[in-house]
């Protein structure tokens, strides 16, 4: 699979589909940094459920005041329908919100045949992938530059409500940043961040704000039931489902794949230059990795896939991940076998593979379908 123009920011071609190579002096140096900046240790995991839930809530408190100070999500009336195109199995409707920040923000929805207020259906709220492809966005789901298929009208035609959106910087936002139309692509990105700094926020946190919103739309459709609403997505696309599982209860299922990765990890393997800006929380490791975040999802399913050589997301990480993780779906007594798989592919890089799909297709259909 051909991963176009990825060294432009999002994530890089050096070591997304190829083994890394560290010099002998890199960890010399990470050492130095990091013996001047201690992180916070692994996740400590308590013996009991009680005492869990209370640093749970610790944790969710945490990450939300880390993500900044955010402007209230809008109210279901700013979304607008824009366009419907019957496409035969699915109808697809393109939308539009104020998202309450200074940007329109436009989706696309498709719903099956047979999805009604009387027959509501499961729903799958998709997030877009990075790749350095700003002009992408929301049409990801259309095509295939990110996954195996097109994964809008495959998973309508599989019975599913999906819906996606343009996050901040891609398509019809891609040169609609705080610097103006000059400013697209990356530099477009680091200008939002930026000033987003500047307003006691992060770009991260607005991200996933506009995804809630799109959350708030998907689970008030009619023909949706709000209950088996799932989130999947690769690479960026991948950790906005993983957070978004952290911070609200309303999704009952994640498929991430890529990216499932442990900043520590990603720090003393040399490979901080595999993200762009707008993955970084200020402050996020003084108090805790990822697995805190990636625990907040259980014992709801969470199936990840993710490649052995992909640079920007060390192995050792995700097998550490794994391990604290799985320890937490324990507490709730789950059978963490069948609620929490962390699949790591042999030779893969940061790819989606088909087998990867028809598994994303099989976990879905096993926790949302009745």
């Amino acid at each position: 699979m051909k991963l176009p123009s990825l060294l432009a920011t999002g994530v890089t071609l050096v070591s997304l589909s190829t083994p890394i190579f560290m010099s002998a002096a890199v960890p010399t140096v990470v050492e130095e940094w990091l013996s001047k900046a201690p992180l916070a240790p692994p996740l400590e995991v308590p013996s009991s459920a009680e005492a869990w839930k209370i640093q749970r809530a610790g944790i969710r408190k945490t990450l939300v005041d880390l993500l900044g100070e955010m402007p209230a999500r809008p109210a279901l009336s700013a979304f607008k329908m824009i366009g419907r195109e019957e496409k035969g199995s699915y109808r697809m409707e393109t939308f539009q919100f104020d998202n309450g920040a200074g940007e329109i923000v436009k989706g696309h929805l498709f719903v099956p045949n047979g999805a009604s207020a009387k027959r509501k259906a499961p729903a799958v709220l998709y997030c877009h992938w990075h790749g350095g492809q700003y002009d992408v966005g929301k049409q990801e789901l259309l095509q295939t530059n990110a996954t195996p298929v097109a994964p809008g009208p495959a998973l309508a035609e599989a019975g599913y409500v999906v819906l996606g959106i343009d996050a901040p910087c891609f398509g019809e936002r891609n040169g609609r940043g705080p610097d103006g139309p000059l400013q697209k692509g990356g530099a477009g990105e680091l200008s939002a961040a930026k000033f987003h700094l500047w307003a006691g926020r992060t770009l991260w946190g607005m991200i996933l704000r506009d995804d809630l919103c799109a959350l708030d739309y998907l689970a008030s459709r009619p023909e949706v039931d709000a209950g088996r609403i799932g989130v999947t997505g690769i690479s960026m696309g991948a950790t906005r489902s993983w957070w978004l599982m952290a911070l609200d209860e309303r999704l009952r299922t994640a498929v991430a794949v890529g990216c499932m990765t442990r900043y520590e990890e990603l720090i003393r393997t040399g490979m901080l230059k595999a993200h762009g800006i707008y993955y970084f929380v200020p402050g996020m490791l003084k108090h805790f990795d990822t697995e805190a975040v990636i625990a907040l999802g259980a014992p709801r399913p969470m199936l990840f896939m993710t490649g052995d050589e992909d640079g920007g997301s060390p192995v050792s990480g995700i097998r550490r991940i794994g391990a604290i993780v799985e320890k937490v779906f324990a507490l709730y007594g789950a059978d963490v076998s069948e609620k929490f798989e962390n699949t790591i592919y042999p030779g893969v890089g940061h790819v989606y593979l088909p087998e990867m799909w028809e598994k994303t297709v099989f976990w879905l259909d096993r926790w949302l379908k009745p």
